[in-house]
């Protein structure tokens, strides 16, 4: 049983943003793994980056790029994340970045690197410059899915979507964004890499708050293994070819939510695609004092081995959902008025089993691809819902393999 997902027929262009894509062999010959986005003269952009210590080379040059700004174009390798390759790997990131500007007549501090693959080793410069120095003449703003693809690494489909909003008084904007993602999956910030772009014009501490507000519900609300990437990052841009938005306008609560909607798309695609992964879970968490709460519970049982291995085997066996529970970090946790649910079908109330509970009614929602795992603390008002994935003998051997 695998999960269903499918990669988009086609992705909406977004106007003052263009891609090309080429082949360096970076890991393998034989496909592109290379992608160049530029971006309009106009363009704005916005960033989020992954909180792990040991942050790529590309991470660590984009940010200071990102604050000097303004951006006019990224950089994207895949087979090979330039992380934990120390100085040589800045200036491997930096040696990419100026390939790009030269090609398009831009400065250094223009241009935004990203690299995602096997962590530990050094990029082939030579052969990542040589690639960029003919993507300028294949820049296109239709090449979005194929940028997606280009991104991939375990990833087994390429994910995109896009959104067409009315922001009022006849005015349309266009969302399309890419991800890339399938293992090492548990964003402290998105995921492990994602590109959106919008062609309203919106200036950069807006956009920068629209991209967090959107990051909540989307890529800071999965997770596939428990394990934060040190390549994450997601990055938003906003081209200013269409129409203008701000925060006072009345069409920005519509367009807040398309962005949302857009992202959470894109990483429910992330967790659908997880390494070996046979089942979709959402989990709801309902009664808590406050949404920090809900999630730290949400996360404990998304993270237990225990949990994950029973959602593959289709397996009811609730207790390790209730032990997880238990042991999430919440103060002063009394189990009495604690409800446990797969679908609609209710197995504890009050902290005990329900007297009506049928295992095979259990058994028979464990069985589909994707069901919900309700969980209310009985403590307050405040929620919480997150994604996540089974853990599959298949998991094991992507990542046993994945240097091979």
């Amino acid at each position: 049983m695998a999960v269903n997902l499918s990669a988009p027929a086609r992705l909406l262009p977004v106007a003052g943003a263009a891609w090309a894509v080429g082949e360096a062999a970076i890991k393998k010959p034989g496909r592109n793994d290379m992608a160049v986005l530029k971006l309009a003269d106009t363009a704005t952009v916005a960033g989020v980056f992954t909180q792990n210590a040991f942050a790529a080379a590309p991470v660590r040059v984009a940010q200071r790029h990102l604050a000097a700004g303004p951006v006019r174009a990224l950089v994207i390798n895949s087979g090979n994340a330039n992380a934990g390759t120390g100085r040589r790997g800045e200036a491997d990131a930096l040696a990419c970045c100026k390939s790009v500007a030269d090609s398009l007549a831009l400065g250094l501090e223009q241009v935004l690197p990203f690299s995602t693959g096997v962590i530990g080793q050094h990029l082939p410069v030579e052969r990542m410059q040589a690639c960029i120095a003919g993507l300028d003449a294949g820049l296109d703003p239709d090449h979005w899915l194929d940028a997606a693809q280009a991104i991939m690494t375990t990833d087994t489909v390429a994910k995109g979507a896009s959104r067409s909003v009315d922001i009022g008084d006849g005015a349309t904007v266009t969302l399309t964004g890419i991800a890339k993602g399938s293992g090492m999956i548990r964003p402290d910030m998105a995921t492990m890499l994602a590109f959106i772009a919008t062609d309203a014009a919106i200036d950069a501490e807006a956009l920068d708050t629209a991209l967090r507000t959107a990051m909540t519900h989307s890529f800071n609300a999965i997770s596939v293994d428990g394990d934060t990437s040190t390549n994450d990052a997601c990055i938003a841009c906003a081209t200013g070819a269409g129409a203008e938005l701000a925060p006072s306008a009345p069409g920005w609560g519509a367009f807040i939510d398309a962005l949302t909607d857009l992202a959470r798309e894109l990483a429910q695609a992330i967790v659908r695609d997880g390494e070996g992964a046979t089942r979709f879970i959402t989990l709801d968490i309902s009664g808590a004092r406050d949404e920090a709460e809900a999630r730290a519970v949400a996360f404990t049982v998304a993270h237990s081995p225990l949990v994950k291995t029973a959602c593959f085997a289709g397996d009811p066996n609730w207790g390790r959902i209730l032990a997880a529970v238990g042991r999430a970090p919440v103060a002063d946790f009394a189990i009495d008025h604690v409800a446990i649910a797969l679908d609609a079908v209710a197995i504890v109330a009050d902290g005990e089993p329900r007297d009506d509970y049928m295992e095979s009614d259990a058994a028979a929602v464990m069985a589909q691809s994707e069901y919900t795992i309700a969980i209310d603390l009985g403590r307050g008002e405040a929620s919480a819902r997150i994604w996540t994935s089974d853990l599959s003998y298949e998991y094991v051997r992507i990542n046993a393999e994945y240097r091979s």
